[in-house]
């Protein structure tokens, strides 16, 4: 399992809306295609994507996914933000692109 504040360090993230510092993640997921993780994220997942919008957030609630990593250091609409806060799901933004953040979590779990 992964703490927020091991995902933020080992990507390089920055913490945007973070409702429950003591969430623990138990996987990770890394997709665009928002159907594609509405049929096969895991639960207690990271949702790795560029995706920044509030539809990214009704999907990460609807499979259960607890942190979106909002990749390229995209910015993060107030909408999503809100959206996020209202829905209990954190939201991390970081510099990498979907590859090298995945890969940096795949890692961190010591896979």
């Amino acid at each position: 399992m992964l703490t927020i504040d091991e995902l933020v360090e080992f990507c390089g993230a920055t913490a945007v809306v973070v409702p429950d510092p003591g969430v623990e993640v138990t996987g990770c997921y890394t997709s665009d295609l928002l159907s594609d993780v509405m049929a096969n994220a895991p639960e207690d997942c990271v949702l790795v994507t560029v995706q920044n919008h509030r539809n990214t957030v009704a999907v990460a609630t609807l499979v259960g996914a607890l942190v979106i990593m909002v990749c390229h250091d995209r910015e993060i609409p107030e909408e999503m933000i809100t959206a996020a806060s209202n829905e209990g799901v954190a939201i991390l933004k970081t510099p990498l692109n979907q590859y090298h953040t995945s890969a940096r979590i795949y890692r961190a779990f010591g896979s």
